[in-house]
């Protein structure tokens, strides 16, 4: 009885649960309204395809550098401050690399916004991760789903704009703006008081003697993680797999517009296209995802993923058109869809590491996907022609088909005889 009630959400709870969706909307509404500009401002700068990769490399290096920063930011502020005020500053950094008459000040621009963006993205997640404590059942997993809806929003917001022939700063204002004050009025509804409050009733009971049991364990073992080589092997393959998805997500991002428009003469409202496909097909992959890994298993899923990620925008590339390319982005995303959740949730079960080791560990190191790959890319586009620099994708997805043997295998279902043992237990 009681546990029905704590896992009853009340008003407060449910509006929380709302307001932390309409953040992560907005999270994800804000840097897409950019990306689709990028070809426009790539050539009102007179940048080459390396220089370029370098400038938009500048927004995951300063996530990077801002990351460690984020929980100081956190527990000083509160979780719900904290991402409402990073918001309002990702939106004036990407006003101002929208505005930039150099490359410097719009790669200056873009670290901002990506430091700012760091901020938001641990914040927003910490606050969501407490409403969950409050509904006592996963919740997490459909904000990220709504974060993909936001993205698919400013996509959509800029392709209009660009058809519209509406000037990037005005665009740009107005989307500022406009999610700035959904943020904004977000913050009224969110949970009061500090994020380190204790859970009620029973929840609390036993998350108390966890943390007793763990203290005890450290206390045995003097506190030390002790990591086999065989979980050393582990860990990075999910390194691997998590900085595959990012390198897929990178693609779409800062060069999916482009190929379009520049080497395939899409007009620029058809070329933001490519973006919106794959975040909108991302976001079909993680709506479906968690029946999928329930029926299939987690390693079955990524494996599936990786191959059709490889799969389809490979033969994009293979044989390049504006509908197959569109289609290649939108088989990329779906295919990607759950493997940085899926290899954060295997490296926090990891044995032999401290407890959050493994996740931040992953969480760290496959950001150095959205920092490496643009320049990267760059470089390959002015060699060989972009065509062959966005080879990363297929060459991501093979490498995850590879390595899913690391992720977890379908769960095996009970016999007739112990359904029928938990059915009379119930």
């Amino acid at each position: 009885m009681t546990i029905d009630v704590l896992r009853r959400p009340g008003l407060a709870e449910r509006q929380a649960r709302a307001a932390v969706a309409v953040l992560f909307f907005t999270n994800g509404a804000l840097f897409a309204n950019l990306l689709p500009r990028y070809p426009q401002i790539k050539a009102d700068l007179g940048i080459g395809n390396a220089a370029y990769g370098l400038a938009v490399a500048a927004f995951p290096a300063g996530a990077v550098v801002a990351g460690l920063a984020a929980g100081v930011l956190v527990r000083r502020l509160g979780s719900a401050r904290a991402a409402v005020a990073s918001t309002l500053l990702t939106a004036a950094g990407i006003l101002v690399a929208g505005l930039s008459q150099s490359v410097v000040l719009f790669a200056m621009a873009l670290f901002l916004a990506g430091a700012m963006d760091a901020f938001t993205d641990v914040a927003q997640n910490a606050h969501g991760l407490r409403v969950q404590r409050r509904y006592g059942r996963s919740i997490i997993n459909s904000f990220h789903a709504i974060w993909s809806i936001g993205a698919v929003t400013g996509g959509a917001m800029a392709a209009g704009a660009i058809a519209l022939d509406l000037p990037l700063g005005v665009h740009l204002l107005i989307s500022g703006v406009l999610f700035g004050i959904a943020a904004c009025v977000a913050l009224r509804f969110c949970l009061p008081g500090p994020d380190t409050e204790p859970a009620e009733g029973t929840e609390a009971k036993e998350a108390k003697e966890t943390n007793e049991g763990s203290r005890e364990k450290a206390s045995a073992g003097g506190g030390r993680s002790v990591m086999t080589s065989r979980t050393r092997y582990v860990l990075a393959a999910l390194v691997l797999i998590a900085t595959a998805g990012t390198l897929v997500e990178d693609a779409g991002n800062s060069w999916a517009a482009l190929y379009l428009s520049d080497s395939l003469n899409a007009s620029a409202a058809l070329a933001a296209s490519g973006f919106i496909a794959l975040v909108g097909a991302q976001f079909v992959g993680r709506i479906l995802g968690d029946r999928l890994v329930d029926r299939f298993g987690q390693r079955a899923v990524a494996r599936a993923g990786g191959f059709i990620a490889a799969a389809g925008m490979g033969l994009a590339l293979a044989v390049p058109t504006v509908p197959g390319t569109i289609l290649g982005f939108a088989a990329a995303g779906f295919g990607v869809a759950t493997l940085v959740p899926a290899a954060m949730h295997e490296a926090d079960e990891l044995p032999g590491l401290k407890p959050g080791s493994g996740l931040t560990i992953v969480s760290w190191l496959m950001r150095l996907g959205f920092l490496l790959s643009p320049p990267i890319v760059g470089l390959v586009a002015d060699e060989a022609g972009l065509r062959l620099g966005l080879l990363v994708v297929p060459l991501a997805g093979a490498l995850v088909v590879v390595l899913a043997g690391v992720l977890g295998a379908r769960k095996r279902r009970p016999a007739s005889g112990e359904g029928q043992e938990s059915a009379a237990a119930r």
